[in-house]
């Protein structure tokens, strides 16, 4: 009885060390994140995002996380060489880094102006889709991936007057998450969190006639599988689920980063999205159709898209090859 009563407080002796300690190593790094962007923010823009870049393509490569990006970029591209795929995985560092630290400077960075005689850092194509958009009476849904700087999407949405609601995944550390939420919330309209229940809520504002801007390039567990770069995955398929229901126009939209810190932002025709004998939305056809306008964009500039996630990473599978192992352990002490 002592035993038991010992071991039950050991344990929540240690899940609190635990919880203290993860706490206080979120804290840490949110200050020692917060210190650079301090500093960040006493140099110009241009000075501080090249400089950004120059210091990720000399750290991103000693980071666990450079090997999964190497390893995914070889299962990619398996006919480049070594040294075509560092380039690659160099220029994605490069890229995260300008990411992070356009935060400070988004405001400043946004001077598209669609009357403007001379050009900014920001051009957009197809302009005249965001103004169908913003005018027509009824629910849209935009995608993009994590390329470029998508983070300007709704900026430029908003820009047009269209009123979108951006699904976005905050970070594990919630002192970083409450600083990018608030950056975000300021220039960007409203913001949804993904968590549980943010399909019901995104269905709740195309019900009302609403826009939502979604990422679909981020594996989803216990998703459908699909393909990307010729390789199975698994990816969300509520997009394809919301536009079926709701009989919604579904448009492509990206960020391609320029040279001399400039952007492009592109909004595409409307999907023409495949339908089942019945008529309506194929909703695993059109998840896969997704993944495909995401593999275009990132096959015209793969530098700028985030190679360390685990994309092709099936959780369904490990799992079972976990189960798999435990009853092969099993068998192995019944016959011994």
């Amino acid at each position: 009885m002592v035993s038991k009563v010992f071991k039950k407080a050991r344990r929540d002796f240690m899940f609190r060390y635990g919880r203290r300690l993860r706490q206080l190593d979120h804290w840490v790094t949110a200050r020692a994140a917060m210190l650079i962007i301090s500093l960040l923010r006493l140099l110009p823009a241009d000075r501080a995002l090249n400089f950004a870049d120059r210091a990720a393509r000399r750290i991103g490569p000693r980071v666990g996380r450079h090997r999964v990006a190497i390893n995914n970029l070889r299962l990619a591209y398996p006919d480049k060489s070594d040294v075509e795929i560092e380039a690659i995985a160099s220029d994605m560092w490069g890229n995260m880094a300008r990411l992070a630290a356009e935060y400070i400077f988004l405001d400043a960075l946004f001077d598209y102006d669609p009357n403007a005689t001379t050009p900014g850092r920001v051009e957009v194509g197809g302009a005249d889709h965001f103004k169908h958009i913003a005018t027509e009476q009824k629910p849209h849904i935009l995608f993009t991936g994590h390329l470029g700087n998508f983070e300007l999407l709704p900026v430029a949405a908003a820009t047009f007057g269209m009123q979108i609601t951006a699904l976005f995944r905050p970070p594990n550390n919630p002192y970083l998450a409450d600083y990018i939420h608030s950056t975000r919330r300021s220039s960007m309209g409203a913001l949804l969190p993904s968590s549980t229940g943010a399909s019901f809520a995104l269905a709740s504002i195309l019900e009302n006639g609403g826009n939502i801007g979604v990422l679909v390039d981020q594996k989803f567990s216990s998703g459908l599988e699909t393909t990307f770069f010729g390789r199975p995955c698994q990816s969300n398929p509520v997009l394809g689920m919301l536009a079926r229901h709701y009989d919604c126009d579904v448009y492509p939209a990206r960020c391609v980063r320029l040279p001399g810190n400039r952007f492009r932002l592109e909004i595409e025709d409307k999907l023409t999205l495949p339908r089942n004998e019945s008529g309506s939305v194929d909703v695993p056809a059109t998840t896969q159709l997704l993944a495909d306008v995401v593999e275009r964009w990132v096959r015209e500039d793969p530098g700028q898209w985030m190679w360390f996630h685990k994309r092709w990473e099936i959780s369904g599978r490990r799992r079972r090859r976990r189960g798999q192992s435990k009853d092969a352990a099993g068998q192995r002490q019944r016959q011994s």
